[in-house]
C-alpha cells in the first residue's frame, strides 16, 4: 500500500514538472526580412557562413514545409502577429502597392485586431519589440500613435516604425524613381510639346497666345520639379528615423552599427526580465535593400553585401542564445526563427551589383505566390520540450505562431474571430503526425491567386495559381483561369509541373506522384466560398 502511494505521488510530481516546462514559457522570435529559404546552411547553403542559426536547427525542428500568409511585409507581419489572413484585417491591399511607404500613412493595424503580445501581456508577460515595425504609426494626428508597436501590446520598443528602403540610404538610389517616371514621362512630354507648339503657332502668326498662358505652364512646370526635388532631397528626414517607444531618437537614421544596436537592445530587454515570463520580437532590417553591414562583416562573405548582411544577422543570432545560456534561460525559452517572404530575387544596386538573396530550388521570390515567395525558412527550438535534430514536413504557416505561443501563455484565443492559424506544439511534439492545414489560401494584395491543398490521408500536396479575368473581379468559378498546377511530395519533395491553360471550371487532373485524382469544380467551390467569406468577414 505504502509503496503504491509513493509511486502515486512521485507520478503526480513528474506531471506537475512536465506540465510547468512546458508552460509560461518565454518567447523569442526572431524575424529577418526578405531572407530566402536557400540562404542559411541548415536550408542546404554551403557558402554561406550561419553556424547559430544552423545550431537551431541541430538543437530544435527544421519545419521544411513553412509557409508565410504573404509575399509582401506588412500583410505577412499582419498575419504573423494575429494569426489571420491579412485581408480579414484589412491589411491587404486593393491598389498595386501593398505596403505602406511613408511614416504619414494614415492606415494601419486596426486597434480592434488582437495581437498575440496584447494576450500574453494580459498574463503577465513583459513584452518588447525591436527593429521593424512596417504596421502602421498615426490615425487623425502626428502624434495620436494608434498603430504603434505600443499600442497592439508591445510595452517597450525600439525600431524602424515604417521599413528599411534605399531611398534611407544615400548612394543606394531610390525605390520611387522608376515609379515616378512610369507616371511623370508622359505628363512631362505632352506639357513640354503644349509649350513649344503654343510657341511656335504664336510666333508664326497662326494663333495668338496670350504670354500669361505660357507663364502659367512654365510656372506649372517649375512647380513639379521643386515638388519632386523636395520630396527626394526630404524624403530621408522625414520618413527614415529610429524611435524609442514613442519617442524619435535618431533622424535621419544611421545604419553605422545598427544591427549591434539592434542587438544589444534586445540582450538588456532579456537581462532585465530574468525574473519573469517574457516576449521578445526581434526583427531585423536585415535582409531587405538598402543593404548595410558592419565593418566586422563588411567584405567577409562570399556574396557580397547581402552575405555580409546575413553573417551579420546570424551572429545577433548568437548573441541573443548567448545571453539566454548566460541567464540560464535556454530550458525556460521557446525560439522561432523565420523570414516574413522569400528573397527578392530580382534586386540590383545602382552599381549593378545583386543584392536579392537564394531561394533554393523554388521558383519566384517576394512580391510572387511562386514557391519562392511565400516558402521561408521555421525553426523553433526549447531543449527538453521539442525534439532536437528533427525536421516537420507537413505543411505549416507564419500564422500558426499566435496559436502556439497564445496556448503555451496560458491565454484564451479569441472566439469573436477566426484564426487561420494552428497550435503547433502537438506537430513539434510528435503527438500527431499531420498538419490541420488541409488548405492554404495565398493571396496577391487582395486578390485570391492560389491555394494548397493537403488531402486527407495523402503525403502530396497540390498548388494550384488562379488568375482572375482583369474584367471580372467577381472570383465567379466561371471567369477563373487555372494558369498552373504542381504536386509536391513531401516524402521527396520533388515537384511536378502541370500546366493548365483553360477556363473550364470542371476538369479532373491525376497526379504522377500522388494517388488521388481531382475535382475542380469541387476545388472551385470551396475557393468561392472561402473566398467571399473572407470579402465579407475582414474587419472581424
Amino acid at each position: 500500500m505504502r509503496l503504491l502511494l509513493f509511486l502515486t505521488v512521485c507520478q503526480y510530481a513528474i506531471r506537475s514538472v512536465h506540465t510547468y516546462s512546458v508552460s509560461n514559457p518565454n518567447v523569442v522570435l526572431l524575424m529577418a526580412d526578405d531572407l530566402g529559404i536557400g540562404d542559411l546552411g541548415c536550408y542546404g547553403n554551403r557558402t554561406l557562413r550561419t553556424p547559430y542559426i544552423d545550431r537551431l536547427a541541430k538543437e530544435g525542428v527544421t519545419l521544411t514545409q513553412h509557409i508565410a500568409a504573404s509575399p509582401l511585409c506588412t500583410p505577412s507581419r499582419a498575419a504573423f502577429l494575429t494569426g489571420r489572413y491579412p485581408i480579414r484585417s484589412g491589411m491587404a491591399a486593393f491598389s498595386r502597392v501593398g505596403v505602406f511607404l511613408f511614416s504619414a500613412s494614415s492606415g494601419g493595424l486596426p486597434s480592434e485586431e488582437i495581437t498575440f503580445s496584447k494576450l500574453l501581456k494580459q498574463r503577465g508577460y513583459a513584452t518588447a519589440l525591436i527593429g521593424k515595425w512596417h504596421l502602421g504609426m498615426n490615425c487623425e494626428s502626428s502624434n495620436d500613435f494608434c498603430h504603434h508597436p505600443l499600442s497592439h501590446g508591445f510595452d517597450y520598443f525600439y525600431g524602424l516604425t515604417v521599413t528599411n528602403l534605399r531611398d534611407c540610404k544615400p548612394g543606394q538610389g531610390s525605390v520611387f524613381l522608376k515609379g515616378i517616371q512610369r507616371y511623370l514621362v508622359i505628363p512631362v512630354q505632352i506639357l513640354g510639346v503644349t509649350l513649344v507648339s503654343l510657341a511656335v503657332v504664336h510666333y508664326v502668326g497662326l494663333l495668338k497666345v496670350p504670354f500669361q498662358a505660357l507663364g502659367y505652364c512654365l510656372l506649372l512646370t517649375a512647380i513639379s520639379l521643386a515638388v519632386l526635388i523636395f520630396f527626394f532631397y526630404h524624403f530621408r528626414h522625414l520618413n527614415c528615423f529610429l524611435m524609442r517607444d514613442h519617442q524619435i531618437i535618431q533622424q535621419p537614421l544611421s545604419y553605422e552599427n545598427l544591427t549591434q544596436r539592434l542587438t544589444t537592445e534586445a540582450v538588456q530587454f532579456i537581462g532585465r526580465n530574468t525574473d519573469v515570463p517574457f516576449l521578445l520580437v526581434l526583427s531585423y532590417l536585415h535582409v531587405h535593400t538598402a543593404l548595410y553591414a558592419s565593418n566586422m562583416f563588411r567584405g567577409k562573405s562570399k556574396h557580397g553585401l547581402y552575405g555580409d548582411a546575413v553573417e551579420e544577422m546570424d551572429w545577433s543570432v548568437g548573441q541573443i542564445l548567448n545571453v539566454l545560456e548566460k541567464y540560464n534561460l535556454k530550458n525556460k525559452t521557446l525560439i522561432y526563427f523565420s523570414s516574413d517572404q522569400g528573397a527578392h530575387i530580382e534586386e540590383i544596386s545602382s552599381s549593378g551589383e545583386v543584392h536579392g538573396g537564394y531561394n533554393g530550388i523554388y521558383k519566384g521570390g517576394k512580391s510572387t505566390n511562386w514557391e519562392g515567395g511565400i516558402r521561408v525558412p521555421g525553426l523553433l527550438r526549447w531543449p527538453g520540450v521539442i525534439p532536437a535534430g528533427t525536421y516537420m514536413n507537413e505543411p505549416t504557416s507564419n500564422m500558426d505562431i499566435f496559436p502556439t505561443i497564445v496556448k503555451l501563455a496560458g491565454a484564451q484565443l479569441p472566439y469573436d474571430r477566426i484564426i487561420d492559424g494552428h497550435d503547433l506544439m502537438p506537430l513539434l511534439q510528435g503527438k500527431v503526425t499531420r498538419s490541420k492545414h488541409e488548405f492554404l489560401f495565398h493571396y496577391c494584395n487582395a486578390y485570391l491567386n492560389a491555394v494548397r491543398w493537403h488531402p486527407g490521408n495523402n503525403t502530396c500536396m497540390l498548388t494550384l495559381t488562379v488568375s482572375a479575368l482583369e474584367t471580372n473581379k467577381t472570383y465567379s468559378p466561371s471567369s477563373w483561369r487555372m494558369t498552373s498546377c504542381y504536386f509536391v511530395s513531401f516524402e521527396t519533395n520533388l515537384i511536378d509541373q502541370l500546366c493548365i491553360q483553360s477556363r473550364r471550371h470542371v476538369q479532373t487532373v491525376s497526379a504522377k506522384y500522388c494517388d488521388f485524382p481531382l475535382s475542380m469544380h469541387i476545388l472551385h467551390g470551396f475557393l468561392e466560398y472561402h473566398t467571399s467569406t473572407n470579402i465579407q468577414k475582414q474587419h472581424l
